[in-house]
């Protein structure tokens, strides 16, 4: 959005760089994101989403504009596989864009 856009002052998120998001329950945080891979995706990129607190709802993702089907979806049982997950997905250079929720 151009209130992010502007709150950033960048033009959008980091390419390459962690960004952590975080606040208290219900604030945002996961539509953020969602609206994220939205934006990645009608670019043409690949977006990997990984629900360590197995609650993503893709009916609400679909509505702010997630291709699910073209989701990378995982939904580890630990934090520790969660961030394992994350690592290889980053290491292989195949995914524009990387979730993790929440750990």
């Amino acid at each position: 959005s151009l209130m992010l856009d502007i709150a950033l002052g960048i033009g959008g998120l980091p390419k390459g760089r962690v960004v952590e998001i975080y606040g208290p329950e219900s604030s945002g945080k996961t539509t953020l994101t969602l609206q994220a891979i939205a934006e990645c995706q009608k670019k043409g990129g690949t977006a990997a989403f990984i629900d360590a607190e197995h609650a993503l709802d893709p009916i609400y993702a679909a509505k702010l504009g997630v291709n699910v089907d073209d989701l990378l979806l995982s939904q580890p049982d630990t934090g520790e596989q969660a961030l394992e997950i994350a690592d290889m997905l980053v290491r292989s250079g195949s995914v524009d864009i990387v979730v993790v929720d929440s750990v």
